[in-house]
């Protein structure tokens, strides 16, 4: 028999595999979430801080209606076509190539009919498109 006390030895804990652990389930989950789809996201359209639009002669303002209408320099078109809106850019660029062009489209446009300004421009080899924004303040 053995009558010796025992010294009991304080229960320990190793945290290192327990952290090992955890790091692995944070990177399983960040690699597996999935994200919002982009047509769920809400859009709202950019407010810029700009100065008053001058007029210029290169400056040619395209406005696009909430119902894909265009106007050109104020200027109704009566086609909605890339076709229509190439012939009538190309008439209103009186400084040639260097002309900007600035869209002015609604809140409530269509994508496609901003996306067929651009091509219209493409077409005609207008290369400086800008977009116009509201002002903060006028919010």
């Amino acid at each position: 028999m053995n009558f010796r006390p025992r010294t009991k030895e304080e229960p320990e804990i190793n945290l290192i595999p327990f952290i090992d652990v955890l790091l692995v389930i944070l990177i399983f989950l960040m690699l597996s979430t999935t994200y919002s789809k982009f047509t769920e996201l809400q859009l709202t359209l950019p407010i810029a801080n700009a100065e008053q639009l001058r007029d210029r002669p290169k400056e040619i303002i395209v406005a696009v209606a909430a119902d894909g209408r265009y106007a050109v320099n104020k200027t109704s078109l009566e086609g909605k076509t890339v076709a229509d809106m190439a012939a009538a850019l190309r008439s209103a660029a009186t400084a040639g190539k260097d002309s900007v062009i600035i869209i002015s489209a609604d809140a409530m446009a269509p994508h496609q009919a901003v996306v067929s300004v651009m091509e219209a421009a493409r077409r005609v080899g207008l290369n400086q498109v800008t977009f116009a924004t509201q002002s903060a303040a006028g919010k």
